[in-house]
């Protein structure tokens, strides 16, 4: 099936704001022994949480932090391992698994903020835009892999998600990294989507159009 594209905007940010809920803020400042935390006002509880992680030292929140988003994905040791990373490199975009780098970014960006620039700073990229079928065509719900898919003529070659999935990027053949690649996407109509990644994946610079074509083809197993 063809589409046209458009990228309306791409935007480069070193947080997603509305991933930390007060309920984490609550849950978190309790981890770092404040007191009454959900007595607190809700307008002050990321500025309380801040001041109490200052307290630490901060490979000592690292830890709290990891453990409190991720004790179900890592063993101790991991978290220990990571901890001492975090401080030297980007490990939301290097950590071997894929699947991790959303929250681990997430991490690093609270405890970046909370540090004032002690921790690497990350960034993510949110893109907007539009994919519409060809004349004729039902518009159907669109998947993470189908978005990236569509998205490869309007890259660079030297865009990193090319180069390492090239086959997947640009042939009828699975790409379930999708999944994980993309941390968001979300759409209201099946034609307008909001998607959000790292820039480790994409920046802006990878984008070399604002309008293409795209083909999307039934993805085929190869056996």
């Amino acid at each position: 099936m063809n589409y046209q594209i458009i990228i309306k905007s791409a935007n480069t940010v070193d947080q997603i704001e509305e991933y930390w809920t007060n309920d984490d803020y609550i849950k978190l400042l309790e981890k770092f022994d404040y007191p009454d935390a959900s007595d607190a006002d809700v307008a002050s509880l990321r500025e309380l949480l801040f001041m109490a992680i200052s307290d630490f030292e901060p490979k000592d929140a690292a830890v709290i932090v990891l453990e409190y988003k991720l004790s179900e994905d890592l063993n101790e040791g991991q978290i220990q391992q990571i901890s001492n990373d975090m401080f030297l490199d980007k490990v939301c975009e290097e950590y071997p698994e894929i699947g991790l780098h959303s929250t681990l970014f997430h991490v690093n960006q609270l405890l970046f903020k909370a540090y004032n620039g002690k921790f690497p700073n990350a960034k993510a990229i949110i893109i907007e835009c539009s994919m519409t079928p060809s004349e004729g065509e039902s518009q159907t719900l669109l998947t993470k892999e189908n978005v990236l898919k569509l998205l490869s003529n309007g890259l660079s070659d030297s865009t990193l998600i090319k180069r390492l999935f090239d086959h997947a990027m640009n042939e009828n053949a699975p790409f379930p990294e999708a999944e994980d690649i993309l941390w968001d996407l979300s759409t209201s109509d099946n034609v307008n989507y909001t998607l959000t990644t790292s820039e480790y994946w994409l920046n802006k610079e990878d984008i070399i159009a604002s309008e293409f074509e795209g083909v999307l083809e039934e993805s085929v197993s190869v056996e």
